[in-house]
């Protein structure tokens, strides 16, 4: 698995590193029943603390992205969240990307469009 890691960001490495494999899983490179490095084999592949790694793992597995198991360890496993949860945890991520967009002059019509490339090129859509 491939992760790139700016460790200059003021984004947390934890954050960082959750961010990657989310996005592996939205393009498809992780899928259902994949299994993810150890804590151990990550940490020392990226260049990070264990515990960190273990935060990220544990963090995916709080929001239904993994499941941890003691034989196997991580395992991307999608939990089908209510729609209700999904729109929930979607509009609390997005009120302050919207209101950092608004008060950087950044209009609706623009906005919109950064939205619609993202989710077109996780889905692969021309």
């Amino acid at each position: 698995m491939f992760v790139t890691i700016d460790f200059e960001s003021d984004l947390p490495i934890y954050t960082q590193l959750r961010n990657e494999i989310v996005k592996a899983i939205a393009k498809g490179e992780l899928k259902e029943g994949d299994e993810l490095p150890s804590v151990r084999q990550l940490a020392e592949d990226v260049g990070i603390n264990m515990h960190t790694v273990n935060k990220t793992y544990n963090i995916l597995k709080q929001e239904s992205f993994i499941n941890i198991d003691r034989r196997k360890g991580a395992v991307v496993s999608l939990k089908n969240l209510q729609n209700s949860e999904i729109k929930e945890k979607l509009i609390l991520e997005l009120d302050s990307i919207v209101a950092t967009a608004i008060c950087n002059n950044v209009s609706e019509e623009d906005f919109t469009k950064i939205i619609k490339d993202i989710y077109i090129n996780y889905k692969g859509e021309k």
